[in-house]
């Protein structure tokens, strides 16, 4: 029961993550983010749809050709016909030599019509892959300037320091929202290669999980910072920073 990914699962739990980014911090630029992860994820359910149906069209057409070169190879075969006092070895080496390079030929051939299946569904699972990779890449860069060592810490504030608006409360929600969306990119990924076993597509997805733990890895350690402070403002008796409000819609 709980052995494979259910893709209308995954599909509702990143509209639920992208209506709590956008109520707590509405207008942003992480809440439009959320928003594309959530049109990529209703895609990625039609796209492993068509990559787990077999194309019943191509596999006749591909039939059809097939018999057809296994029918001409049979009707050329059967022609070969040489006399009994002609028939010696150096008559046969030309002959085999002939036959040998025209099987290798149509091997290739058969092997380009049988694996055309494949090769069309791999393009597709790449295609949407490297989508997501892309959006991985956009939410690392919406997270990149909240650096909490600045806002615990203070410190001088250039012309071109980036906007401070929230607060630490706030900052780790951001943060966390990141690290979400960052896993369930995973998820997607692995949709595409549930029931669709090739080794191209298989590596692209493992690269995929590989590239989202390293960025979530990222972002805890900025997490991790914010709440050791937090702990540390309990031990010294200061009150807690509220936990509601909202950066605004100027907020990315």
């Amino acid at each position: 029961m709980y052995r494979s990914l259910d893709a209308t699962r995954i599909t509702d739990t990143v509209s639920l993550l992208e209506r709590r980014v956008a109520e707590r911090f509405p207008g942003s630029g992480l809440s439009k983010v959320a928003a594309e992860v959530t049109g990529v994820a209703q895609q990625a359910m039609k796209v492993t749809a068509e990559i787990d149906r077999p194309n019943l069209l191509l596999r006749a057409v591909c039939g059809v050709v097939i018999v057809v070169i296994a029918t001409a190879i049979t009707a050329t075969m059967a022609e070969l016909r040489l006399a009994p006092g002609e028939w010696t070895w150096v008559a046969a080496i030309p002959v085999l030599e002939s036959v040998i390079n025209e099987l290798v030929l149509l091997g290739a051939g058969l092997f380009f019509l049988i694996t055309l299946e494949s090769r069309i569904k791999r393009g597709r699972a790449l295609k949407a892959i490297h989508e997501l990779r892309s959006l991985a890449h956009i939410i690392d860069m919406h997270q990149l300037t909240k650096d909490p060592h600045g806002m615990l810490e203070g410190g001088t504030v250039t012309p071109n320091s980036p906007a401070r608006k929230l607060t630490p409360y706030e900052l780790s929600r951001y943060l966390d929202y990141c690290t979400e969306m960052l896993s369930l990119i995973g998820k997607l990924a692995a949709l595409y290669v549930q029931r669709f076993d090739d080794p191209v597509a298989l590596a692209a997805v493992d690269g995929m999980e590989d590239l989202t733990t390293g960025l979530s890895r990222k972002i805890w350690q900025k997490i991790a910072m914010i709440e050791a402070a937090a702990r540390t403002d309990r031990l010294m008796g200061k009150p807690p920073e509220p936990q509601i409000g909202s950066s605004g819609p100027g907020e990315t």
